[in-house]
């Protein structure tokens, strides 16, 4: 596998960076903004995404155990409260539309814990960070060289 480094054009990552920056402060939830973007990048197997974030969630307080079981969180019983479920519900089903739409039952799940600004920023939150996935994937950057 061979990284292929070409520097991201500066104008992509600016409208990118404030993408991200844009939904996670209207989430107004950043430990939850965190588990979400590395939910995202767990299922994109984005190394260098992962890398950064989980250090980025660390420095808001984010449980190690929560980390740990994040890949099985349906299975974590009450490791994730029901917020916290719902949200990373709606995040796989955005991230993997493969099988069609998100399913009716998981946008209203979250819309029970999120009010309709709040919908929209975790949505624009996980669709910002699938577009950094597919973007680091692409060009197979590795893990490292992000400074928090």
């Amino acid at each position: 596998m061979t990284a292929r480094t070409r520097v991201l054009d500066p104008a992509v990552g600016r409208a990118l960076s404030a993408l991200s920056a844009t939904a996670k402060k209207g989430l107004g939830d950043p430990a939850l903004a965190e588990l979400v973007v590395i939910r995202a990048s767990q299922l994109n197997h984005c190394a260098f995404c992962l890398d950064m974030h989980l250090a980025i969630a660390r420095e808001h307080g984010v449980s190690e155990k929560q980390l740990d079981l994040l890949a099985a969180w349906e299975e974590a019983g009450d490791v994730f409260d029901e917020r916290e479920r719902a949200a990373l519900a709606l995040t796989e089903a955005v991230t993997v539309l493969t099988t069609g739409f998100v399913p009716d039952e998981v946008y209203e799940q979250a819309a029970k814990h999120f009010d309709e600004a709040g919908l929209a920023h975790l949505i624009g939150l996980v669709v910002a960070i699938n577009n950094w996935n597919r973007m680091m994937v692409s060009r197979r950057i590795p893990p490292g060289g992000h400074t928090p």
